[in-house]
């Protein structure tokens, strides 16, 4: 495992496809923090415990990899909003994870602040940010799609539903969906307000159709307030042709190529690769956890 070009990772975790056994749960769970492993505890349904289990590890094996910083002397912290960051100082990184359907995604990179001279002041552009959400490209929810549709009319812009309905079918206006929900889901999670916010002042242009899990497509572009958002890219692929997945970037340089950021699939091994545990093993917390039905959330 390496940072790409730029300092990016693009990784995602087959939730599905993992059962975990007691070895490899007692191994995750003392690689957590304490507090984290309170949190995981009050989890009703196996699968969010799992999502959110690998989640965590995801984010210390990318602080590990982007950084000298120890696995054990990592530290995370929560801001007001929930938003995990990474509390050790003089570390310049960026990460955000996500999970639904089968996978649990983590978008990261390394920051730093560029400076820029004249022949007075020296000035320092703002740091780069990450965001990144991932959609099972799925609609279950008993209705028929066109009145789902109408319930999420306060969703989207004007612009962003005649993209959606325009489409030739069901299928490929359930996809539009989803993907501009993507987008839209990995900007709100980078700048931290949630869904709270309007979400039709949040409006996105998408010029490529078709997305793949070998290419990714770069000029999907934002205006926020009807007003462009020149300094915000994104990044749109498959992970598989069920799932699609969107990456925010504020503050990235324009030249900086984000083409070759598809997402790798990473396995249990390589996410633990290198890891130096922080808790002792707990064989009682861990059994508990074994004996959870596996339930899928709601």
């Amino acid at each position: 495992m390496s940072l790409r070009n730029g300092g990016h990772v693009r990784w995602a975790f087959d939730l599905a496809g993992w059962r975990p056994s007691l070895a490899d749960l007692l191994l995750a769970t003392s690689c957590i923090q304490p507090e984290e492993k309170l949190t995981l505890q009050r989890f009703v349904f196996r699968d969010d415990f799992n999502a959110s289990l690998i989640g965590r590890l995801m984010m210390r094996r990318f602080v590990q990899l982007a950084t000298d910083l120890a696995y054990d002397e990592i530290k995370f912290e929560r801001d007001s909003k929930g938003k995990p960051f990474l509390k050790n100082e003089g570390v310049a990184v960026d990460f955000n994870v996500s999970h639904q359907g089968r996978y649990a995604v983590l978008a990261g990179m390394a920051t730093k602040r560029l400076e820029a001279t004249t022949t007075t002041t020296t000035t320092t552009s703002p740091t780069p940010k990450i965001g990144v959400d991932v959609m099972k490209i799925e609609y279950g929810g008993g209705k028929p799609l066109d009145e789902f549709f109408r319930l999420m009319t306060r969703n989207f812009s004007d612009d962003e539903w005649r993209y959606i309905r325009g489409r030739d079918d069901a299928s490929a206006q359930l996809e539009a969906f989803m993907r501009n929900w993507c987008l839209k889901e990995s900007y709100v999670k980078n700048v931290g307000v949630g869904i709270t916010v309007d979400l039709r002042k949040i409006s996105f242009r998408i010029q490529t159709e078709v997305l793949a899990r070998d290419r990714v497509v770069c000029d999907t572009t934002l205006r926020v307030n009807s007003e462009p958002m020149g300094n915000w890219r994104f990044e749109e692929s498959l992970i598989d042709r069920d799932h699609c997945v969107a990456v925010s970037l504020e503050n990235v340089p324009a030249e900086q190529d984000l083409s070759g950021n598809c997402f790798e699939v990473i396995d249990f091994r390589t996410l633990v690769e290198h890891h130096r545990p922080l808790l002792a093993i707990d064989e009682n917390y861990c059994e508990g956890i074994i004996s959870k039905e596996y339930k899928k959330s709601k």
